[in-house]
């Protein structure tokens, strides 16, 4: 047999009792001191009067100014009581008023009501700045709520193609349709290789936005770093017959970066430059010194003369699964994971990185900037 805890009083009734009890000490306090002290004072009084007061005449003045004392006191002090109890109950009540109401609001935040915002109760700073945390963080549950809902969709679109694909062909030589032949295996070989792919995406996204990565920092060259980076793509620039370019002015500062997972960074921004450039186009990486906050630092951009995208779309680009045409498969647009894997890398260093274009067919630019020392 379970026993139900008993109910704690409210906080209204607490703040009430509390200030209450205050109350009636000073009120108690008040009585004791006047009846100690009030006497004695009196009597000092008489004792000063010119020619004395016969005793019986003395004896009946101390026992009416007592009387008179502790009658004036005691209804004083009831008056007194009634009137802060009263504005101790109005202010115990106001107080406690905005508290439930966020208790009640994060009750309807509990129950996925995201949408649910406080008002500022007008009690002070702090009351005003628990409003503000609680909105935040609405918000934020929402933002989050709202990439949860996309990612599980986006998800469930990229391992749809591959899955159908696999099961057509599996269906297609249980049906003798297919014959079990090299080119039958190449395809499921294919797609089970997308499907792992897509596996390592997730896991490496995953990795990034828990800050996981623990890059291992050394000071380096800006440009050396593009150099290198733009050598290992040379090939495949070249094949699809677009120019790229180094531009590193040497007055660039070096950083301190994990060069393996910088390598990673400028990998996904020339293959997204690679992949949205067509055929006698342009990509340039820049290097160059910046300031940031007053403090020194170095500045990367990568820009391409190729598609580009609509300006509104900017911060969207580092989202997980998302692609300026939400029409392009896996195989021709990519998973739509490098661009986020690369702005948890570079917020891991403590830079920044942002994204700018034109309009569709004027280009775009991704911007890094990186302080010059190491982050603490």
């Amino acid at each position: 047999m379970t026993t139900t805890p008993p109910q704690r009083a409210g906080l209204g009734l607490r703040l009430f009792a509390a200030m209450g009890l205050v109350v009636l000490a000073g009120a108690v306090t008040l009585l004791v001191v006047a009846v100690l002290v009030a006497p004695e004072v009196f009597q000092s009084h008489l004792r000063m009067v010119k020619g004395g007061i016969a005793p019986t005449a003395a004896k009946h003045i101390d026992e009416a100014f007592t009387r008179a004392v502790l009658l004036s006191l005691g209804v004083a002090v009831v008056v007194a009581l009634f009137a802060a109890l009263t504005v101790t109950w109005l202010v115990s009540r106001r107080i406690a008023a905005p508290v439930t109401d966020l208790a009640a609001a994060a009750r309807q935040l509990a129950t996925g009501r995201y949408d649910t915002r406080v008002p500022d109760p007008g009690l002070g700073p702090e009351f005003a700045d628990l409003a503000r945390s609680f909105n935040t963080m609405a918000r934020r549950l929402a933002t989050i709520e709202h990439v949860r809902q996309q990612l599980l969709a986006d998800l469930a679109h990229e391992l749809r193609t591959p899955l159908a694909s696999i099961e057509a062909t599996v269906e297609a030589v249980a049906d003798r349709v297919l014959p079990a032949d090299d080119t039958t295996w190449a395809t499921l070989a294919e797609q089970t290789g997308r499907l792992a792919r897509l596996v390592d995406d997730l896991a490496a996204v995953s990795d990034a936005e828990e800050r996981t990565l623990d890059p291992h920092l050394s000071t380096r060259s800006l440009g050396g770093l593009a150099d290198t980076a733009a050598a290992a793509v040379h090939a495949r620039y070249a094949a699809k017959d677009v120019t790229l370019t180094v531009r590193a002015d040497p007055k660039t500062p070096a950083v301190a970066v994990d060069p393996h997972r910088f390598a990673e960074v400028l990998s996904n921004l020339l293959d997204n430059a690679l992949r949205h450039t067509p055929p006698g186009g342009h990509v340039t990486i820049t290097t160059a010194p910046d300031r940031t906050l007053g403090r020194d630092a170095a500045r990367l951009v990568v820009a391409d003369t190729g598609e580009g995208f609509p300006p509104a779309q900017a911060d969207q680009l580092f989202e997980r699964f998302y692609r300026t045409d939400a029409a392009r498969t896996y195989g021709a647009a990519g998973s739509g994971i490098g661009l986020t894997i690369t702005k948890a890398i570079i917020n891991a260093h403590h830079g920044t990185i942002h994204a700018h274009s034109d309009g569709p067919g004027h280009g775009a630019r991704f911007e890094i900037t990186l302080p010059t020392t190491p982050p603490t």
